[in-house]
């Protein structure tokens, strides 16, 4: 998974400017390793039941690049906040897990203080409603919609515990 927006030293961060956001966004939809993500989440099915390989794949790359730009660009530019993940580095296991999981709802503003993640709770919820557009009119309710917000808030919680742990894994990886 590309990785673009991992900060493992918050102390004397510079606030991203609203060019950098698009930059990192349009990185993050377009990564040749999200093309290959994309095929398994399609390979799966991701609750599109009945359609092809290929529906269900440019399903999921319109979701995947719309959340790209609502959540990392778009609403952060808006609400003054960094879409990038602050690494906590330091602590147990359990401590810097917790933290990960609250990195969904909590957000730094470009000013460097903890907010309401508007923009990924808000910024996903978008995309979910955003996709009825372009998704079948069987995939259409309103149960479908926010089963689709629930699993990109998942997808994201999940993609920062690797944020948050991978650095560690890669030093054991390079000791071994």
């Amino acid at each position: 998974m590309p990785n673009y927006g991992t900060v493992e030293d918050a102390a004397s961060v510079q606030p991203l400017s609203v060019g950098q956001k698009f930059h990192m966004a349009a990185l993050y939809a377009f990564d040749p390793y999200v093309y290959p993500f994309v095929g398994v989440i399609a390979g799966v099915g991701g609750g599109q039941g009945e359609h092809g390989y290929g529906e269900r794949y440019a399903l999921a790359f319109a979701g995947n690049t719309v959340s790209s730009f609502l959540t990392v660009a778009v609403l952060p530019s808006a609400f003054h906040q960094d879409p990038r993940y602050f690494q906590l580095g330091k602590g147990g296991v359990w401590r810097r897990a917790g933290y990960t999981v609250t990195r969904s709802v909590v957000a730094r503003s470009d000013a460097g203080k903890t907010m309401f993640n508007v923009s990924e709770v808000g910024g996903n919820l978008l995309t979910a409603g955003l996709s009825n557009a372009y998704y079948p009119s069987s995939d259409r309710s309103v149960a479908n919609t926010l089963t689709r917000w629930g699993m990109q808030m998942m997808w994201d919680t999940l993609s920062n515990e690797l944020k948050e742990f991978w650095p560690d894994i890669r030093r054991k990886i390079s000791k071994a």
